[in-house]
C-alpha cells in the first residue's frame, strides 16, 4: 500500500486533475446522454471543471458538484469532491451534513415531479451509503497521515531523550571523577608540596634544597593543572569534549535556530555579564526550549533577555500546545538543576504556568556575578 501511494504521489497534480475532470465529464455524458437543458449541462460542466480547485476550496467545489447529483444517482464528480473534503477537514458534523446533502440531492426526483415516497426513501438510504464511502476513505487517509506524523514525532523525541540520558550519565561520571581528583589526588599532591617545602627549609645540603625546591615547584604546577581539569570536568557534561568552550550568550541564536520550535528572541544584555552568568542564562533557555518541545507540541516560544537595575535575566514563555502532548519519561531534574545553578550565582529561578495556558521560566542573576 505504501509503495502504491508513493507511485501515486509521484504523478504531477495537473495530470491527476486533468484525468479526474475527464472521467467526471465522461461519467456525466454517458449517464445523462445530454438529455438535459443547456442550463443543466452548463452546471454539470462547471461542477466537473471545479474539481481542479478541490484541494484549495474543498467545500466550495463540493457545493458546485451538487447539481450533478440532482441529474444522476451516482456521480464521479460528487464522490471525488466528498473524498477531498473528508481528507482535509476534521469537522465531523460538516462531513455528516455533506453526506446527507449529497444523498438528498441524488435521491430527489429530477425534474421535480410526483414520485413514490417509498422509493425516494430507498434511494436516499442508498445515497447515504454511497456518499459515506468516499468520506470514510478520506478520513482513513487523514488518520494514516496523522499516525505517521505522530510516530515520527515520537521517534524524534525518544532519540532526543536518549541523547539527554547519555549526556546525563556522562555528566555524572565526570562529576564523580572530578570529586575523586579533588578529594584524593589533589590532597596527596598538596601533602607532597608541603613536605617538599619543609624539606627545603630543613635541608643543609644545597643539592637537597634544590631537589626539594624542584619537587615543591612541580607539585604546585600539578595542583594548578588538577584544578583546571576538575573545573573542566565539572563544567562539561554535554556531547562536546572537556576541552570545548562552554556556551555563552553568543551561542543563543544557534540554540534558537536548532531548537525545532518556533522561537522569537529579543532583548540584549550588557557586555559586563560574567561567563558563569552567561552559561546559566544559556542553560536556562536550553532547558526551557527542551521542555516546550517535549510537553507543548506546536506551541510558540518567546525568549526575552532583560536588565533590571543591577540584575540581568532571561524569560522564556511559551503559548499553549496546539496538539496533545506525548507521554514521555523524564528525569524531572531539569528545573531543579537550574534552581541550584541560580542559587550558586545568588540568583532566583521562577517557573510556572501562565494564565493563557502556557508556561513561563524566569531567571534573575545579579550583574556582578563572576
Amino acid at each position: 500500500m505504501n509503495r502504491a501511494r508513493a507511485v501515486w504521489q509521484r504523478i504531477p497534480r495537473p495530470v491527476t486533475d486533468i484525468v479526474l475532470i475527464a472521467v467526471a465529464a465522461v461519467d456525466v455524458r454517458v449517464v445523462n446522454m445530454w438529455e438535459h437543458t443547456r442550463l443543466e449541462v452548463a452546471l454539470a460542466a462547471v461542477g466537473c471543471a471545479a474539481l481542479a480547485f478541490r484541494r484549495r476550496f474543498p467545500l466550495g467545489v463540493f457545493l458546485l458538484t451538487l447539481p450533478i447529483a440532482l441529474m444522476q444517482d451516482v456521480a464521479v464528480a460528487v464522490l471525488a469532491a466528498l473524498f477531498t473534503l473528508a481528507e482535509r477537514s476534521r469537522d465531523r458534523r460538516l462531513l455528516a451534513g455533506c453526506v446527507a446533502l449529497a444523498a438528498l440531492a441524488s435521491s430527489t426526483p429530477w425534474p421535480l415531479a410526483e414520485a413514490d415516497r417509498t422509493m425516494t426513501l430507498v434511494f436516499f438510504l442508498y445515497g447515504l451509503a454511497t456518499s459515506a464511502a468516499p468520506v470514510l476513505f478520506g478520513q482513513l487517509l487523514q488518520a494514516q497521515r496523522d499516525l505517521a506524523r505522530r510516530l515520527a514525532e515520537i521517534e524524534e523525541v525518544r532519540e532526543h531523550e536518549r541523547t539527554l540520558h547519555a549526556q546525563a550519565v556522562l555528566a555524572r561520571e565526570r562529576a564523580q571523577l572530578a570529586r575523586e581528583m579533588h578529594d584524593v589526588v589533589s590532597h596527596q599532591v598538596s601533602l607532597i608540596a608541603v613536605r617538599a617545602g619543609a624539606l627545603q627549609v630543613a635541608a643543609k645540603d644545597a643539592d637537597a634544597k634544590d631537589a626539594a625546591r624542584t619537587i615543591r615547584s612541580l607539585s604546585v604546577t600539578t595542583l594548578d593543572e588538577l584544578r583546571t581539569m576538575v573545573t573542566l570536568l565539572r563544567a562539561s557534561g554535554g556531547s562536546a569534549t572537556e576541552l570545548t568552550p562552554q556556551p555563552t550568550l553568543a551561542d543563543l541564536h544557534q540554540l534558537v535556530r536548532s531548537s525545532g520550535t518556533h522561537v522569537e528572541l529579543s532583548g540584549e544584555l550588557p557586555p559586563a555579564v560574567g561567563t558563569p552568568a552567561q552559561r546559566a542564562l544559556y542553560r536556562t533557555v536550553q532547558e526551557a526550549l527542551t521542555n516546550v518541545r517535549k510537553h507543548a507540541p506546536g506551541a510558540k516560544a518567546r525568549v526575552e533577555l532583560w536588565q533590571d537595575g543591577d540584575d540581568v535575566g532571561v524569560t522564556v514563555t511559551n503559548s499553549p500546545p496546539t496538539r496533545p502532548s506525548l507521554s514521555l519519561p523524564g528525569s524531572q531534574q531539569g528545573l531543579i538543576g537550574l534552581r541550584e545553578r541560580a542559587e550558586i550565582l545568588r540568583g532566583t529561578l521562577e517557573a510556572g504556568p501562565t494564565t493563557e495556558g502556557g508556561y513561563r521560566v524566569r531567571l534573575r542573576i545579579p550583574l556582578g556575578t563572576d
